[in-house]
């Protein structure tokens, strides 16, 4: 029984993917043509899974193609685990960054003064970072009172408005 195959085009159009950059995912290394029919490459259902795998690492994992491409050769579970955890735990910082950032553009958001630095908690923040950088001494970033990696509850005032912080 013959194998049935895919055009590169049906694929690439099938898993949301353009024609270039399935041939990129060829060239890394991530998936291989099953036939060449002229210039056409052609993938079979192995080629399509190992597509699909290419895809949980570098879509649903947000892997970069080098990561994506070691984890797929890696042979024992101990070097994927080590690629893994290096990747989970730059994704996790730079959550924490991204929910901080956010909590300091509500804040700006939530500020009723018409001058920022009027603000007591921008205007102490920016005068301390003024301060560190003129005296050369490490700067401490506490403009958010509690931790910056936990998302702080704004908890509305009578008549809907949010609270000056």
């Amino acid at each position: 029984m013959e194998q049935q195959l895919f055009s590169i085009s049906a694929v690439a159009e099938a898993f949301g993917l353009s024609v270039p950059a399935l041939r990129y995912y060829e060239e890394r290394g991530l998936v291989r043509p099953a036939a060449r029919r002229g210039r056409v490459r052609y993938y079979d259902h192995a080629g399509l899974q190992q597509l699909a795998y290419a895809q949980l690492w570098h879509d649903d994992g947000m892997m970069p193609i080098a990561d994506t491409a070691a984890v797929m050769e890696s042979e024992r579970v101990e070097d994927r685990r080590a690629l893994i955890t290096g990747q989970r735990d730059e994704m996790l910082a730079r959550i924490r960054r991204l929910t901080r950032a956010a909590a300091v553009l509500e804040h700006m958001l939530d500020c009723r003064t018409d001058r920022p630095l009027d603000c007591p908690m921008t205007g102490a923040y920016i005068r301390a970072r003024v301060d560190a950088a003129l005296t050369g001494t490490e700067f401490t970033d506490d403009f958010l009172p509690g931790h910056a990696d936990e998302p702080q509850p704004r908890p509305a005032k009578p008549g809907g408005r949010p609270p000056v912080r």
